[in-house]
C-alpha cells in the first residue's frame, strides 16, 4: 500500500511533456541520446539543437541507466534521459525498466531536482505492454519516495493519451 503522503507526491496527467513546468523531465531516448520518435523527438525538438550537441558529448547510454543534459528551451532545468528495454517477456525487462526510474531519481536527487516528470517509458514503439509497465513505473517510484522521506519530490506521470492516463490513475490510486 502506498501511504496518502506518497500519493500526495505522485500526480498523473495527461498532456504535452515538453511543456510541463518541473525541475526535471526525463526522456525516454533511444540509446544514442541523438533523438529518435515518439517522446524522444518531441523532447530534442521542444528544447532546439543545443540538446543534439550535448548528448553527442555523452557518448550513449546503456538500457536502464540515466544521464543528465540540461532543458535548454524547455520551461524544466534539466533533462534526464532513460533507455528502456525493449520488450521480450524476461524478468530483464522488468529489472531494466525499474532501473530507468531507480537511476533517474537518484540523479534528480543529485541535482536538486525536486519536481520530475516521468512519460510511460518503453510503452511505444518498444513495446512494453501498458499495464505491466505501470505498475513497475509506480511501485518502483512510490518506494523511491517512501526510501528518501527527508527529499522533497514531486513526481508527475505525463501521459500522451487517455487510456495510458486511466492506466496510470488507476494504479496510482490502487496501490
Amino acid at each position: 500500500m502506498i501511504s496518502e503522503k506518497i500519493k500526495n507526491q505522485i500526480q498523473v496527467v495527461q498532456g504535452d511533456i515538453t511543456k510541463l513546468d518541473c525541475d526535471g523531465i526525463v526522456n525516454a531516448a533511444n540509446r544514442s541520446l541523438l533523438g529518435g520518435g515518439g517522446v524522444d523527438g518531441a523532447i530534442h525538438r521542444a528544447a532546439g539543437p543545443e540538446l543534439l550537441a550535448e548528448c553527442r558529448t555523452l557518448h550513449g547510454c546503456r538500457t536502464g541507466e540515466a544521464k543528465i543534459t540540461k532543458g535548454y528551451r524547455l520551461k524544466a532545468k534539466y533533462i534526464i534521459h532513460t533507455v528502456g528495454p525493449i520488450y521480450s517477456g524476461t524478468a530483464e525487462d522488468a529489472a531494466q525498466l525499474a532501473d530507468c526510474y531507480l537511476n533517474s531519481l537518484n540523479l534528480a536527487k543529485e541535482h536538486d531536482v525536486h519536481s520530475i516528470a516521468f512519460p510511460a517509458i518503453s510503452t511505444g514503439v518498444y513495446g512494453y505492454p501498458l499495464e505491466d509497465a505501470t505498475e513497475i513505473a509506480v511501485k518502483t517510484v512510490a518506494q523511491w519516495l517512501e526510501d528518501h522521506a527527508d527529499y522533497a519530490m514531486q513526481v508527475i506521470f505525463c501521459c500522451f493519451d487517455a487510456r495510458t492516463e486511466r492506466v496510470y490513475q488507476a494504479r496510482a490510486l490502487q496501490q
